[in-house]
């Protein structure tokens, strides 16, 4: 879970970082090889991918009342 800007910032430079490995293993691998480890890769974009939105549409007001509690 992404608790601050901070870690979101991380989370979508990973997100950044793994789709530049995808797009090199769809020109570099062998399309057997190529199946075998884009699924992995897909569903940590999509499990971060979601932690972001949920970040994003989550109000600051409660966020900042949740810090001091």
């Amino acid at each position: 879970m992404i608790r601050d800007e901070q870690e979101l910032k991380v989370t979508q430079e990973r997100i950044g970082y793994f789709q530049q490995l995808l797009m090199r293993l769809r020109q570099t691998a062998r399309p057997e090889e190529f199946q075998a480890v884009s699924g992995g890769y897909r569903l940590e974009i999509e499990r971060m991918q979601a932690e972001v939105l949920e970040y994003l549409t989550f109000p600051v007001i409660l966020e900042t009342e949740l810090a001091q509690a």
